[in-house]
Parts: C-alpha cells; sequence; structure tokens
C-alpha cells in the first residue's frame, strides 16, 4: 500500500499568518516554513499560479525544510489557459498595448514555461519536488480542444510529475468517466480527487480515480454554497468551510483504494480561510495515524 501524506495549499495565507497557529518567533518567512514543516509533510506552494517563481525561493524552500518534505508546485495561470493579469508577467514578456488582461500564443506559452520550469530546477534538481499541479479552469470543457489543451500540457511538461485538475464537471460525469482517465492514464498523469459542494451547477463530483502508478492527489476545496460564485468577496465565501470529523470520514474508503493503486497519495486542504485548512489537515491525520489500514508520512506518522 502507498503513503499518504497530509497538508495545506498554503503556508502563507495572510489570515493564516495573521491568525495563532504560527507561535510567536516563527512568524516571519523562513520561521514559518520551518515550523509548518515540524507539522506535515507536504505543501502545495500556490503563488507560482499568480506569478512565476524564481529560482532564489526554490533554494529557499530546500534549505528550510527536511530531506524528505515534498512541494506540490501549482502551475503559473497562464500555462493553464486562464486569463492572466499582464502584470504577472515579467516586463520583457509584456504585450505592448496596455491591456490589464492577457491570454498566450504559442510562442508566449513556451518562453513562460522555460522560465517557469527553470524556476523550479533547483527544487527538482534536490529531489524535493511532489508534483507540478495543473489547475484548469471550469471553462475547459470535455471533448475534442479540452482533450488537444491537457495532451498538450502533457507534451510541454514531458519528464515533469504532473498531475491535473479538471474544474469542467463533465469531465467526471458517469458518461464521460471512463474516457477522461484514459487520457491521464495514458500520460501518466495523477488525477487531481476533489471534495467540494454538491448539488450546484459547478460541483465536481468527488471520484477519486487513480491514472498514475506514482502519485494521486485529493483536494478538501471545504463544502461552501458559494462555491462557483463570482465577484466581491467571492473568493473568501467560496471557501470558507470547517470540515467536521463525519465529513472527512467520508472519504477514508476513496484513501484506502486510492492508496492501493499508488505508491503516494498527497491530501491537500484549501479551505484557507483563517486557520480551517490546516486544523482540518491535522484532524485528518489524527484519523488516519488511528487507522492500521494506512501508512502516514509525517510527524505523526513513519518517522522522517
Amino acid at each position: 500500500m502507498g503513503d499518504i501524506s497530509v497538508g495545506a495549499c498554503s503556508w502563507t495565507d495572510p489570515e493564516l499568518v495573521a491568525g495563532g497557529w504560527y507561535p510567536a518567533g516563527r512568524r516571519d518567512a523562513e520561521g514559518r516554513l520551518r515550523h509548518y514543516a515540524t507539522r506535515f509533510p507536504v505543501v502545495e506552494v500556490d503563488s507560482t499560479y499568480y506569478g512565476l517563481p524564481s529560482a532564489r525561493n526554490s533554494r529557499l524552500w530546500t534549505e528550510r525544510t527536511p530531506p524528505d518534505f515534498r512541494f506540490d508546485v501549482k502551475a503559473f495561470s497562464l500555462l493553464t489557459g486562464q486569463p492572466t493579469r499582464t502584470a504577472a508577467l515579467p516586463a520583457d514578456l509584456r504585450p505592448a498595448g496596455g491591456s490589464s488582461w492577457v491570454r498566450a500564443d504559442d510562442e508566449l506559452r513556451k518562453e513562460v514555461w522555460e522560465r517557469f520550469s527553470g524556476a523550479l530546477a533547483p527544487l527538482r534538481e534536490a529531489g524535493r519536488l511532489g508534483t507540478l499541479l495543473f489547475q484548469f479552469p471550469a471553462s475547459l470543457a470535455p471533448g475534442a480542444r479540452g482533450e488537444a489543451v491537457v495532451e498538450e500540457c502533457a507534451e510541454r511538461a514531458a519528464d515533469w510529475p504532473l498531475a491535473v485538475e479538471l474544474r469542467h464537471p463533465g469531465w467526471w460525469g458517469e458518461e464521460r468517466r471512463t474516457a477522461t482517465a484514459a487520457l491521464l492514464a495514458r500520460h501518466a498523469i495523477a488525477t487531481v480527487a476533489v471534495d467540494t459542494a454538491q448539488g450546484l451547477p459547478t460541483s465536481v463530483p468527488p471520484v477519486a480515480c487513480v491514472t498514475s502508478p506514482d502519485l494521486a492527489v485529493v483536494r478538501f476545496h471545504g463544502r461552501s454554497p458559494a462555491w462557483g460564485s463570482s465577484g466581491p468577496g467571492a473568493k473568501e465565501a467560496k471557501y470558507r468551510h470547517t470540515y467536521t470529523e463525519a465529513e472527512l470520514a467520508e472519504w477514508l474508503p476513496r484513501l484506502r483504494d486510492m492508496a492501493d493503486q499508488a505508491a503516494s497519495v498527497h491530501v491537500l486542504f484549501n479551505n484557507c480561510c483563517a486557520d480551517a485548512s490546516v486544523r482540518a489537515a491535522e484532524t485528518m491525520q489524527g484519523m488516519l495515524a488511528g487507522d492500521a489500514a494506512f501508512t502516514l508520512r509525517g510527524p505523526r506518522g513513519v518517522p522522517r
């Protein structure tokens, strides 16, 4: 059976930093990461979705965490077809015309990938990269175009560990599920299963599908009824949820099945309001540690 690593989707979220989870004296950039790494064995880097990473940060992340700590790095928005703020690009890549938003052509996407992947080289070379997470927008529907986008992603990032979250619910509908799994398995791309509110037009079903022998990923987004909403304050409303033990327990059989099929399973909490994500991660760690069926990585599991 594969091992399970539990963590959060950010260690730098402003609400988390402002709360009381980080002890006094550990609230600077270095102290936060070092403290986080004493509690969990994996973290998702979400800042790389909003701006390109730097090789310097990759080296610092490696230096500030134990040798078996892993970083799942979220792909820059432009690489997933999302509209991207022009200001998020390096100055020399910003198109002329003064537009606030940019959509990439093939040439720009290729250059951005070279810089993105190059900045992560120190992390990868140190063996500390868990996976690259490509979160595709809900506008990417299943079909020929959607499949082509996923295929292009796999070709661009060949030889990199990849995980894909498909946010259009149609990808995982009963009539499409097998074809979606086959598409990802063809490239050994790890499927990202999600937990989120059900019964909404944007709800992705909680399908725990394993398409890579190396890794499976689950992201817990919370179960707010505001999931899928937009407008002022929507982001905070979408992710505002405190998981109960009963809600987390629903996933134990699914996690057991995933661990039976993949060498590693990463369980990441994205309900990033105040300290809800790390508290839920701590609860999940405790539940897994108390179940002999699981091999848990990190401070409460396998010795590091």
